[in-house]
């Protein structure tokens, strides 16, 4: 890794500091859940979280193991900041989003502490760019509570059956409607858009369908605005956990595999659509 071996300036002891061989492993991630401005970003001894949140209805969590970097070091238990997401973009992507065969960006990522710019040391083909991004004060994030213990249901599904039934919806519909139950139709998806009704049914023993775990049938209405974002982290990923909790709240797991078959995670979760009846399931 050619930063590897690079002294913190002035003697002083980064707070976090991480190398990758390939920034393009980060930047996949990172646009997974580029759906607003700014994240946040938590890193712990486990890796780095970036999360994006929209409007107290939304939020995204892109997971990067610290076993994907060549290197991770952390000094402090935990260390937090807020920056711009699209600027970290437009950093990682300086060399260009597609390199040539054979040819990677390095990274290395350096960040000092409160108050300090996060450092960006990027090259590729000998050619060295120095990045300073501007870090602010971490804001409170939403906290779904979405521990395994209040899971009511959940699928596993390959992705692909998710990306079929997103093309084959009707996505005029301003809602999308999820009923996941232990009878039938098991798994359903409805929309009801310009054209009408939609549904669209998997048996619980579709060959798409990897792990059904449905303990109550649970209708439920999502905004298709607040789902749209999701499909991005879709088309990376090859399975998807699908869960819900007593209250309707929603997660997407998306698992994905870079091109090193590195296992890397995006999830979102989204609240159910509150102006919806009993009486109009």
């Amino acid at each position: 890794m050619p930063f590897s071996a690079e002294p913190p300036a002035s003697g002083e002891r980064y707070a976090l500091s991480a190398s990758l061989d390939n920034a393009r492993h980060l930047s996949s991630l990172l646009r997974a859940v580029h759906f607003q401005d700014h994240a946040t970003c938590l890193a712990t001894a486990s890796g780095l979280r970036v999360t994006v949140e929209d409007a107290k209805c939304i939020q995204a969590n892109a997971f990067i193991q610290a076993e994907i970097f060549q290197e991770f070091s952390i000094q402090e238990e935990s260390v937090m900041f807020r920056i711009s997401l699209s600027v970290l973009l437009d950093c990682l992507t300086i060399f260009g989003t597609s390199s040539l065969p054979g040819t990677s960006t390095a990274l290395r990522m350096c960040y000092r502490g409160y108050g300090y710019p996060l450092m960006l040391f990027l090259e590729e083909g000998g050619v060295v760019t120095v990045c300073k991004i501007n870090t602010q004060e971490p804001e409170e994030l939403l906290d779904f509570d979405f521990c395994s213990t209040k899971v009511v249901n959940k699928i596993i599904l390959q992705s692909e059956g998710l990306r079929e039934a997103f093309a084959e919806l009707d996505m005029t519909s301003e809602v999308l409607q999820i009923t996941m139950s232990p009878d039938k139709p098991y798994f359903r998806l409805s929309t009801f858009g310009n054209a009408g009704s939609a549904h669209l049914d998997y048996p619980r023993d579709s060959d798409l369908i990897e792990a059904f775990h449905c303990n109550q049938t649970q209708t439920n209405r999502y905004k298709i605005s607040l789902l749209k974002p999701s499909t991005k982290a879709l088309a990376l990923s090859c399975k998807v956990s699908i869960r819900t909790d007593a209250q309707g709240f929603l997660s997407l797991q998306y698992m994905i595999r870079n091109e090193d078959g590195q296992i890397c995670f995006v999830e979102y979760y989204c609240c159910p659509d509150e102006n919806i009846t009993e009486a109009e399931l």
